[in-house]
């Protein structure tokens, strides 16, 4: 039995359990709105068929009447690959049902050609399908790879990934000629907002918005529940929002935008600008801004600034309870944070100066998890 072949209302209590588990079936009924009868139904073949499992009693025990029974996700029924694609490395994660990591690794390429990254990929999934072998019962179901840029998961296929060079290539059915696996594909930080959504920062909240900050500025949006990719797969993009005050020029192509001033690779530029020294790494620019060197601690000021009219457009447009500042940028976070709150602030408009701004740093196995979280997501909520 295919859990995507069950009626909405098994979606519903699997995702449920998936969250919030373990739960009665009382419990189950509750938080979804559906009747006992009802949670029992679609319950039953589950059980059947392994997906969830019951528990037992509970470690408390009602005073009245019949003790409930607690049933979960079994987390053994399934496994899932993981890929994030970065411009020259990859990071792989094998994880169960829930996303629960079973193993990770990574690996370089040498060439950004498709065909030198979808071989890694396949070497990659292959060293850690080895290394969980020996592991209890289990069912390798599907890949889930994610990547920067215009990503079209419906159709598999990668629009535009800037840092790679990559146009319209048909990367899931790639990858799934390679392993042997079927694939899906999402863009990196959508994919990672589903794992906040179902684990993180995110979870039991009706709306958050979770913004990266590193070689570019993503945003994934999570509204009602749903993460929200856009009628062209695009949704999110605040690293192209257009803020002013710099004429330096995007990677997109334009100028103004957010990402030409806060990414990574910008502050960067703009130290070596500032400082008169063409080879600054971002590292050294960070040590400088914590000495108190004034034209790169400007550099750092003008960077949060936008990053503070950016995430004021995110909670003046949607509203969320929570942003989610995450990404490898945020390890200077410091030196712009005050800059971040009080141009959020002045900006944010009435209530929505109230959105709870949290920083969380993430590694690159976290991402490389949204891609099996998307991948998980697929089995029991198809988009298709």
């Amino acid at each position: 039995m295919m859990l995507a072949d069950q009626p909405p209302a098994a979606a519903l209590v699997f995702q449920t359990l998936l969250a919030h588990g373990p739960l009665s079936r009382a419990e189950v009924g509750r938080r979804t709105g559906l009747s006992p009868g009802a949670v029992t139904k679609v319950a039953t073949p589950l059980l059947a068929d392994g997906w969830i499992a019951e528990l037992g009693r509970p470690a408390v025990e009602r005073a009245h009447g019949r003790p409930a029974t607690l049933i979960s996700v079994r987390a053994q029924r399934a496994r899932f690959f993981g890929v994030k694609i970065t411009a020259d490395e990859l990071i792989g994660v094998v994880t169960d049902l829930a996303a629960q990591p079973l193993a990770t690794a990574r690996a370089a390429f040498a060439s950004r050609d498709v065909g030198t990254v979808v071989l890694a990929i396949a070497r990659l999934i292959e060293r850690l399908r080895s290394e969980v072998g020996a592991l209890e019962e289990g069912v390798v179901h599907s890949v889930g790879v994610t990547i920067s840029g215009d990503v079209d998961g419906q159709n598999g296929t990668v629009q535009y990934s800037p840092f790679l060079n990559w146009r319209r290539v048909p990367l899931a059915q790639l990858v799934e000629t390679a392993t042997g696996i079927p694939t899906v594909i999402e863009n990196d930080v959508r994919a990672l907002t589903v794992a906040e959504q179902w684990f993180g920062a995110g979870a039991g909240l009706s709306s958050f918005a979770l913004v990266t900050v590193g070689a570019g500025i993503g945003c994934g949006l999570s509204i009602g529940g749903r993460v929200v990719a856009g009628a062209h797969g695009v949704s999110g993009e605040i690293g192209h929002l257009p803020v002013g005050g710099s004429n330096r020029v995007c990677t997109c192509g334009n100028t103004g935008c957010v990402e030409a001033v806060a990414s990574t690779h910008a502050i960067t530029e703009q130290a070596r600008q500032a400082g008169g020294n063409p080879t600054l790494t971002m590292d050294e620019a960070v040590g400088l801004a914590h000495a108190g060197d004034p034209a790169v601690r400007a550099v750092f000021s003008r960077a949060g600034h936008a990053m503070g009219l950016a995430l004021a457009s995110v909670a003046n447009l949607i509203g969320p309870e929570r942003i989610v500042i995450s990404g490898e940028g945020v390890a200077s976070y410091a030196l712009y944070e005050d800059q971040i709150r009080q141009t959020f602030g002045a900006q944010a408009f009435g209530a929505a100066a109230d959105c709870d701004l949290v920083v969380r740093p993430l590694p690159f196995e976290e991402w490389a998890r949204g891609g099996a979280a998307v991948a998980a997501q697929h089995l029991f909520a198809p988009t298709k």
